[in-house]
């Protein structure tokens, strides 16, 4: 599933294209995604100017100019492509057809169709069953260690587990979260209460770093990810530990070997040796 970089990649391709464009006609090839589409979802963006684009958590939001926000999720292979001109002949799997005024054709791609599109507005966005309770954003100004460790002080289960609950931080998922304990050299098994102090200042540092360098990269392409230009990103040729199982640990001080467990049905990798 697309993480946070990922994620944030599509938006910034989104963005760059669509902002104060409008879109002209929206083609739905299906009655649902996920879900179904929302009564009245092509009535309420066509004719529209798009006035923001942005990301929160792993969910794309896209403003109208009328305060009609598009929140979209890419699921597992959920991709969004733009193209010049009209599109001739959609691929099976495009699934939803965008146009605008500038001539631009954008298409909503996903085979395994667990992505989804759902409508809200920018007062009740906060409160929109899919976004509330989400917590801080990670690259944002107010994660930092004393604010994660206020949110793990309580919690019991692996830290592994908590990185990837969507109330402790916004948007990190297994890949991210497996890196950025490696970055720290905390197990991915330790308590998470005990995460405070140095422990917690690292993790939030190590957190931040992983994403911007992921993001700096265009994100990971393991199967179906692609930037909204078609090109592939390339962080995974920079994993330390993720699917490295087996290879020695990049830790010029460590001997050790990367490891792999299994964690709420995910699996984990980290060095045993030096991540306490």
């Amino acid at each position: 599933m697309p993480e946070l970089p990922e994620v944030e990649t599509v938006c910034r391709g989104l963005e760059n294209a669509l902002l104060d464009d409008v879109f002209t006609e929206i083609s739905l090839r299906r009655k649902n995604l996920r879900f179904p589409f929302p009564d009245g979802f092509t009535d309420a963006l066509t004719g529209k100017k798009i006035t923001r684009i942005y990301r929160r958590a792993k969910y794309i939001l896209l403003t109208l100019e009328d305060g009609t926000v598009m929140i979209g999720h890419l699921g597992m292979t959920g991709s969004f492509r733009i193209d010049k001109g009209k599109l001739i002949e959609p691929d099976k799997h495009d699934h939803v057809i965008f146009e605008t005024l500038n001539g631009l054709t954008v298409r909503y791609h996903d085979p395994r169709r667990f992505g989804f599109m759902m409508l809200s507005s920018n007062d009740t966005l906060d409160s929109h069953p899919q976004l509330a309770g989400i917590g801080p954003e990670p690259l944002g100004n107010s994660f930092n260690g004393p604010e994660l460790a206020i949110r793990l002080k309580d919690r019991k289960a692996p830290i592994k587990a908590a990185l990837l609950d969507q109330k402790v931080v916004a948007g990190v998922g297994n890949i991210y979260a497996c890196e950025a304990l490696f970055r720290s050299r905390i197990s991915p098994k330790r308590k998470s209460h005990t995460i405070k102090g140095k422990r917690a200042q690292d993790l939030a540092g190590s957190v931040r770093e992983v994403l911007e360098e992921a993001i700096a990269s265009g994100g990971s392409t393991l199967r179906n990810y692609s930037q909204t230009s078609g090109e592939l990103g390339y962080f995974q040729h920079r994993f330390q530990v993720y699917d490295q199982e087996g290879k020695d640990c990049p830790n010029d001080s460590c001997n050790g070997q990367i490891k792999r467990l299994v964690q709420s049905g995910r699996s984990t990798f980290y060095c045993p040796k030096c991540q306490r």
